[in-house]
């Protein structure tokens, strides 16, 4: 006897030995044994999920000697010719080769006649969406109203193509792919039913090439089978199916994970030895990030389908979420730009070292190389290239910073550090060592010259002068340093020739103090986030002293105000040393976010006491206050600890700073804008009206 195939062989004979559709068996199985039969029958899905098994299963069912039920006998003469494909009284129709309208009237000419052994005539019509449309127009009328001992089952992949008029003539039951889950199942069923030795990791690899169909899957087992010399291996398999080795994905995955770039590009050169499909592999890498996804937010739901469960858990251990998502939304660009790529190797190279290149930059192993300097302020939070953090890096010793008087008038800069600290150039004076104040040490710790500021990430605006009033007297600030610190800031410091102060038109003038301490100055100098480095603009500058005009004469009224963050008490004592910190620990991102809306509330030791807005909260985790704690130590040069708390903070943010800077700023320039003459006569000739929305604060270079 001739060698029979697995999808054969094994193809159900009764509803029990259906493996899925459960939702399409309960209908049929009630109908039969309820004798509730209709007489028109489709069944859609796609290839291999049992449409045409179905159908004869309720052929057996129909015409079974033993009387109409959904459970055949299997052992009656009717039930062995179904089964063998001779039964007359079952029609199968190939509609895919007998599309003619001829066809098909040839067929409806015999419906009138009784079957010839059965209870009822079953006409199964497969494909049946490959009829033409004279071939459904001519099986309309009968298949409304057949003779009672007809009945018609159709089968099709594609149920589009059926016209509505055949749809409402039928009871449609849409049959399910199979899940890779199922199919693993009855294949170990088969194969130890067969005495054929397996690995679960090939089943796996067979389930998924199946892709929902349970005959391909029986289809590619045999080929299994002949594969490996009677065995089902999980080797054979991949070399059979053409699909790589996950340990390689893994390790070029690995690489990419620790920035390693000279062995991301040695596992690329590997995998290239075997000329793989590089969309596929791509698509590879990004079930594994979907993978460690799913076992972030719930481990136990990760298979082990390709036997790499323990792997995907440590890469969730180790891996932040936010990293993961990176990864995984940086692939789906990748595949979708590999078309465009000059060879699918160079597109594939370049999605990963574009992951390299993106790379969290807060990671510790993040590639770090020098850069051609553009004249761009650069905001980093390692140490070695912060002035400001170097020097607070030893044990911290306190001066006291005498003011001395200032020289000719040079421009005023503002700063979000300690309260009413105006910037001017100063000339040293001697500094004595005073006692080190109850507060932070190292908090204000910062050298006399100046240095480029830096970039807060939270404020995006660009900054203009301010120009707020300031107080006539500023107190001496407290400044702690390194004792070396102290010697070299007791030398003479030349002050810079006087430039010509930058107008900016305001409500009131601007006071400048005469005399600030020098201490004052250097930390107002490192704090001035708002002005933009020195670079090369292409604009021209408008001369306020060109216009012959008086802003005080203006008699329009000042627009409303812009909306503002919800008021809190001016930041004082360790708040005040907390904007003043802030914007030189150098982090970004979700971490400066978070750190812009806390407050410093108490010091004990090594331990710091923050309060973080509990709108916040949502971003919060353990991940951004360790990066956070990590920053603050290595500005410090010692191990902190932080302890946050999601408190609604009483005194004000650096968040909360920026934005009050930044509404200052916004009603400056709207107030300038509405005090204009030329604006004012546009208003009175022209019936101008002012859109306060498409006003923006110009920054003035210095």
């Amino acid at each position: 006897m001739s060698y029979q195939v697995l999808a054969r062989k094994w193809r159900p004979r009764t509803f029990r030995e259906m493996v899925g559709q459960a939702h399409v068996l309960k209908a049929l199985i009630n109908a039969l044994d309820s004798q509730r039969l209709h007489h028109a029958y489709l069944f859609t899905g796609t290839r291999g999920v049992g449409k045409t098994t179905i159908a004869r299963i309720i052929a057996k069912c129909l015409n079974c000697e033993t009387g109409i039920s959904s459970t055949p006998c299997g052992q009656c003469s009717v039930c062995r010719e179904i089964d063998e494909g001779r039964f007359v009284d079952l029609i199968e129709v190939d509609a895919a080769s007998r599309t003619k309208v001829e066809d098909t009237r040839e067929l409806l000419d015999n419906v009138q006649y009784a079957p010839t052994r059965g209870r009822y005539k079953v006409y199964l019509i497969d494909e049946v969406h490959m009829l033409s449309t004279h071939s459904f127009n001519a099986l309309l009328k009968t298949l409304e109203e057949p003779p009672p001992h007809v009945k018609f089952l159709l089968a099709t992949t594609d149920p589009q193509k059926l016209p509505v008029t055949i749809l409402s003539r039928c009871l449609q039951f849409s049959l399910k792919n199979m899940p890779p889950e199922r199919v693993v199942e009855h294949l170990t069923h088969v194969l130890n039913a067969e005495s054929v030795p397996f690995e679960e990791d090939a089943l796996w690899l067979l389930g998924r090439a199946a892709d929902g169909s349970m005959r391909d899957a029986m289809s590619l087992t045999d080929q299994a089978i002949a594969f490996g010399e009677g065995r089902v291996l999980a080797a054979d398999v991949r070399a059979m199916l053409g699909t790589l080795d996950h340990g390689q994905v893994y390790g070029a995955l690995h690489a990419l994970i620790e920035g390693d770039a000279r062995a991301m590009l040695e596992a690329i050169r590997q995998l290239a030895e075997q000329g793989p499909d590089w969309n596929g592999l791509l698509a590879e890498m990004l079930n594994v990030l979907h993978r460690v996804a799913v076992a972030q937010a719930l481990p136990e739901a990760v298979d082990n389908g390709q036997g790499d469960r323990d792997k995907v858990l440590a890469l969730a251990q180790a891996l932040p979420a936010e990293d993961v998502q990176f990864y995984y939304q940086m692939g789906l660009i990748g595949r979708r730009d590999l078309p465009l790529a000059p060879d699918p190797r160079s597109g594939f190279e370049m999605v990963l070292l574009r992951m390299l290149a993106f790379r969290p930059g807060d990671a510790e192993s993040a590639p770090r190389s020098p850069l051609k300097d553009l004249g761009i302020s650069k905001a980093t939070a390692d140490s070695s290239n912060n002035p400001v953090a170097g020097a607070a890096v030893a044990a911290p010793a306190s001066v006291a910073a005498v003011p001395v008087a200032a020289p000719a008038p040079a421009p005023v800069a503002a700063a979000p550090v300690a309260p009413a600290v105006v910037a001017a150039p100063v000339v040293a004076a001697p500094v004595a060592p005073v006692p080190p104040p109850a507060s932070i040490n190292a908090v204000s710790a910062a050298p006399v010259a100046a240095e480029p500021p830096i970039d807060l990430p939270w404020e995006a605006p660009k900054a203009v002068v301010d120009t707020a009033p300031q107080p006539a007297v500023v107190p001496e600030l407290s400044v702690v340093a390194e004792p070396a610190a102290v010697a070299e800031s007791v030398a003479p410091v030349a002050a810079p020739e006087p430039a010509p102060q930058a107008e900016v038109a305001s409500a009131e003038p601007a006071v400048v103090p005469a005399a600030v301490p020098a201490a004052a100055v250097a930390a107002t100098e490192e704090s001035d986030d708002d002005e933009p480095p020195a670079g090369e603009y292409d604009y021209y500058e408008a001369d306020a002293e060109s216009y012959d005009y008086d802003f005080s004469s203006a008699d329009t009224p000042v627009a409303a105000e812009p909306e503002v963050l919800p008021a809190v008490q001016p930041a004082t004592g360790l708040a005040a040393e907390w904007l003043d910190l802030f914007p030189r620990l150098g982090i970004s991102g979700l971490t400066g976010s978070i750190g812009a809306n806390c407050t410093l509330v108490a010091v004990d030791g090594d331990t710091w006491f923050l309060h973080l807005d509990p709108a916040q909260g949502a971003l919060f985790n353990a991940t951004q206050q360790r990066r956070l704690n990590d920053a603050l130590s290595q500005y410090h040069g010692r191990s902190l600890k932080l302890e946050i708390e999601l408190r609604k903070p009483e005194q004000e943010t650096p968040a909360q700073a920026a934005a009050r800077k930044r509404a200052d700023r916004q009603r400056s320039a709207e107030a300038s804008i509405h005090n204009d003459p030329l604006v004012q006569q546009m208003i009175q000739q022209f019936a101008a009206v002012i859109r306060d929305d498409s006003i923006e604060p110009v920054d003035i270079p210095s």
